[in-house]
């Protein structure tokens, strides 16, 4: 199965430090968030990796390269201004391919194990055309996302949770969509309310690398 780091963002959040560094290179325990994606992704098995940049698009070239360091191949998909995150994916279909694709926010740091993802045919059941993983409401976002019945997610219910930014796709999930600027949570809510997305919770460390406050929170855990 194909990757996709999610890497185009300005991370505005973040500023100064993503005034000069893009948000998926910013380090937090000796370690670009990026790169632990390209470690952990590399030994679950996944060795194509897509990473769709914009904002100092060519220091992400610079640093990951071709991706042989990692142990992966990387292509670029380049967009000039960030799509957004459905946008995003859209513009790099070509290069995903006809079969099911694996998709995580760079600035995410997780210790998601992926191999448990590397075969789409058990977490796509049916006719899903995506599936998410789930995490516990951190508290920047206590009333959640998403809920999880019988393994399909749900909008509503008693007892919610937040997408963590990994996901798999079918690229029939996004047929219809128009190139350009395209948030991914409307077509996600629509998908959900027509039972075509399953699911699974993660309770392992994650963490949203989106302030400041975060990032110092996650060196210290990690330190």
């Amino acid at each position: 199965m194909k990757a996709m780091i999610l890497a185009a963002g300005r991370g505005e959040r973040l500023r100064p430090l993503t005034d000069k560094t893009p948000k998926p290179l910013i380090r937090v325990a000796g370690r670009s968030l990026i790169e632990y994606h390209l470690h952990n992704l590399a030994a679950a098995g996944f060795r194509d990796v897509i990473i769709n940049t914009a904002w100092l698009a060519d220091k992400i070239h610079q640093q990951i390269g071709d991706g042989s360091h990692y142990n992966v191949s990387v292509r670029y998909s380049d967009e000039g201004t960030a799509l957004e995150t459905a946008g995003g994916i859209v513009n790099a279909l070509s290069l995903l391919g006809d079969e099911p694709f694996l998709v995580v926010n760079g600035d995410i740091y997780c210790e998601f194990d992926f191999t448990t993802l590397s075969n789409p045919s058990t977490h796509l059941p049916n006719n899903s055309q995506a599936h998410l993983v789930l995490v516990n409401n951190p508290s920047h976002n206590e009333s959640g996302d998403f809920t999880l019945q019988d393994g399909m997610i749900k909008n509503t219910g008693d007892t919610m949770y937040t997408f963590s930014g990994i996901g798999i796709y079918r690229p029939e999930f996004f047929s219809g969509q128009k190139d350009g600027v395209l948030p991914l949570a409307p077509i996600l809510r629509q998908k959900c309310d027509e039972e075509l997305v399953s699911g699974q919770v993660y309770n392992g460390r994650w963490t949203d690398v989106g302030t400041i406050e975060r990032l110092q929170q996650l060196e210290k855990e990690l330190g």
